[in-house]
C-alpha cells in the first residue's frame, strides 16, 4: 500500500511487535483538505460504511412513516449487526411489518458475529439464519423499495437492477464523484460494493452529516431521518461494546464502518469529516485511532474520546490481567 503512514505501534517488552500502517483524511464543509496522513486519495472499498448511503431509497420514500418503524427498526436497517437476540427480534419485527420473509434474502445463512450469541445457539441446537447475517437489516431495506416500487424482487443484488443504479447515482452524489471513477465489486454478502478515493468517502459522511447541504430535499431528508435513528439507538447499528455506539452515543457524531479496515465519520459543529484505512484490514486499533484523531483536533467532548479509549486502552493486558506492552500513536495530523 504505497505511501501508507504510520498509525498505531504495539509494544511488548522493549520490542515493537506490530505495527499498523494506513491512511487518514479529514475535510471541511467547503471540502478542502484539513488534515491528512498518508495519501488521502488511497482508493479502497466502502463496503459496511456503505450501509447509511444504502438505506436512503428507503427513507427518501418515507417508508419509515408508511410502516411506522420505530426509531431502533429504523437503525437496524442501517447496521451491521452482530446478531444479539435484540437485533433478532428487531429484525422480526420487521419481516412482519414489512409483508417479506427470510428466505427473500440473498446475503447467506450464518451464525451471529457476537460470540456470546453464537455459543448460545450452538448449545441450543440453532441453526443458521440469514436473519443472523449482519447485513441482513440492508437487505430487508433494499427488498421493501423493491415492493414499493414493483421493482422485481430477485434479482435485487445485480448492478443492473433499477435499485442498484439508483444506489449507485446516490453514492456518487453524496461522494461527489462522477460514476465513471466508481469502482465495482461484490460485498461479502453479495451485493455489489464501491471503491473510491478516501477523500471522497469523506465528503460522503460530510453530507450525511450535514444534509442541509444537499440539493435535493427528498435526500436530504432522508439523511437526516436516519441519521437521527442512528444516534438515537447506537447499539442497534453494530453491537454492545463496539465503537459505532460509542461514537453514535455523542449526538454531534456520525459514524460507520466497514470490513478491512474502512471508516468513516463526522462532527456536525465543528464541519469536519474524516475516512481512514487500516492498510491490513484490522478493525480492532479503529477506536485508538479515532481516539487520537478527536484528541488531536481539540474536540470538546471528552466523554465520547474516554469511551473509545476503554475500547482500546494504552496498556495492553494479558488473561491474567498483567500489563505486558502499551499502545502508541504513530501520527500527528497535518
Amino acid at each position: 500500500m504505497t505511501n501508507a503512514a504510520l498509525l498505531v505501534e504495539e509494544r511488548r517488552g522493549h520490542l515493537v511487535e506490530c505495527e499498523f500502517w494506513g491512511h487518514v483524511v479529514g475535510i471541511d464543509l467547503q471540502g478542502n483538505i484539513r488534515y491528512q496522513v498518508g495519501d488521502s486519495y488511497h482508493v479502497t472499498y466502502l463496503r459496511s460504511a456503505a450501509k447509511p448511503f444504502q438505506a436512503i431509497p428507503f427513507f427518501r420514500r418515507q417508508l419509515h412513516k408508511k410502516y411506522g418503524l420505530t426509531l431502533e427498526e429504523q437503525a437496524v436497517l442501517t447496521a451491521s449487526h452482530r446478531g444479539q437476540s435484540f437485533h433478532v427480534n428487531t429484525l422480526e419485527a420487521l419481516l412482519d411489518k414489512l409483508s417479506l420473509n427470510e428466505g427473500q434474502l440473498v446475503c447467506g445463512a450464518s451464525y451471529p458475529l457476537h460470540t456470546p450469541s453464537h455459543y448460545r445457539l450452538l448449545h441450543d441446537g440453532h441453526l443458521e439464519r440469514k436473519l443472523y447475517h449482519n447485513c441482513s437489516g440492508k437487505h430487508l431495506c433494499l427488498l421493501a423499495v423493491c415492493q414499493a416500487e414493483g421493482y422485481p424482487l430477485q434479482g435485487y443484488e445485480k448492478d443492473d437492477h433499477p435499485l442498484q443504479q439508483e444506489l449507485r447515482a446516490i453514492i456518487c452524489e453524496m461522494a461527489g464523484l462522477n460514476r465513471d471513477r466508481l469502482q465495482l465489486g461484490i460485498d461479502g454478502c453479495g451485493l455489489p460494493v464501491y471503491a473510491m478515493p478516501l477523500y471522497h468517502v469523506a465528503q460522503a459522511f460530510q453530507r450525511l452529516a450535514h444534509p442541509e447541504i444537499m440539493e435535493d430535499a427528498a435526500t436530504s431528508a432522508a439523511a437526516r431521518d436516519l441519521t437521527t435513528a442512528m444516534n438515537a439507538c447506537p447499539d442497534w447499528v453494530s453491537g454492545t461494546g463496539l465503537i459505532c455506539p460509542a461514537l453514535l452515543r455523542d449526538a454531534n457524531i456520525v459514524a460507520k464502518g466497514g470490513a478491512k479496515g474502512i471508516y468513516g465519520f463526522a462532527l456536525k459543529r465543528e464541519g469536519l469529516a474524516f475516512a481512514l484505512k487500516v492498510a491490513d484490514g484490522s478493525e480492532d486499533k479503529w477506536a485508538y485511532i479515532v481516539a487520537a484523531i478527536l484528541s488531536q483536533i481539540g474536540y470538546e467532548d471528552g466523554t465520547t474520546i474516554e469511551r473509545l479509549r476503554e475500547l482500546c486502552p494504552d496498556e495492553i493486558l494479558n488473561s491474567l490481567g498483567a500489563v505486558v506492552g502499551r499502545h502508541r500513536i504513530g501520527f500527528q495530523l497535518a
